[in-house]
C-alpha cells in the first residue's frame, strides 16, 4: 500500500507543480515515455524466457477483445443514459484510456466531445493506478488487466506488474500493445460513420 500512496502523492505534487508553475518541458514527455517503454522492454527480456510466451493462452488475444467490447458498451450505454448521439459514447469508450490520441481525434469532429473524450480517457488511467492494487482482491489479476486498456503497455504497465505479479506482466504488455495497435484505425472509423 506504501507504493500506491507514492504514486498518489507524486500525482497530486505533479499537479500542483503544473497549476501553480508552468515550465516548458517541449517534447520531454515523449521522450520519457519511449525511455519508459525501452526500460520495460529490457525488464521483459531480462525476466521472460521464450518458452514462456508458448506459455500464454488464449486469454493473451481474447482479453483486448474483450476489453474494447465492454469499453464500447459501456460508451454506448452512457450515451444512451446521456440522450447523446451514441456515436460520441462509443467513440470516447472506444479510446480504451488512449487520452492522447482520442481527445485530439474526436476534437476534430466536436470540441466539447473532443474534451470528453480526453478527460474521460484520461481519468481511466488514472482510476487503474488507483484501483488496480484494490480490485485484485475480488478479480483476478489477468482479467483486472482490462480496466487499463490500451495504457497497460506503457503507464499503467508498472503497477499492475508490482501489484498484479510477474507472471501478469507479460500478459499486461501484449493487452496494451494490441489494443495500441488497433484504437488509431478503430477511431476514425467510427467517426466516419
Amino acid at each position: 500500500m506504501r507504493f500506491l500512496y507514492l504514486v498518489l502523492a507524486s500525482l497530486t505534487a505533479g499537479f500542483l507543480v503544473g497549476r501553480f508553475y508552468s515550465p516548458d518541458f517541449g517534447n520531454a514527455y515523449e521522450i520519457m515515455l519511449y525511455i519508459m517503454i525501452f526500460l520495460i522492454g529490457v525488464d521483459l527480456g531480462l525476466n521472460f524466457r521464450v518458452g514462456e510466451l508458448r506459455k500464454m493462452d488464449r486469454k493473451a488475444l481474447t482479453l483486448p477483445v474483450k476489453t474494447l467490447v465492454g469499453s464500447i458498451l459501456g460508451g454506448l450505454g452512457v450515451a444512451l443514459l446521456l440522450s447523446i448521439e451514441p456515436k460520441w459514447g462509443v467513440v470516447i469508450g472506444a479510446g480504451c484510456g488512449w487520452y492522447s490520441l482520442t481527445g485530439p481525434l474526436i476534437a476534430q469532429y466536436s470540441a466539447v466531445y473532443g474534451a470528453v473524450g480526453f478527460l474521460g480517457n484520461l481519468f481511466r488511467e488514472v482510476l487503474t493506478i488507483i484501483i488496480y492494487p484494490v480490485i485484485i482482491r475480488w478479480v483476478s489479476p489477468e482479467d483486472a488487466v482490462s480496466i487499463g486498456g490500451a495504457t497497460t503497455m506503457d503507464t499503467t504497465l508498472p503497477i499492475i506488474s508490482r501489484f498484479g505479479g510477474r507472471d501478469v506482466a507479460l500478459l499486461t504488455f501484449v493487452h496494451g500493445f494490441i489494443l495500441t495497435s488497433i484504437e488509431p484505425f478503430l477511431l476514425p472509423l467510427i467517426l466516419s460513420l
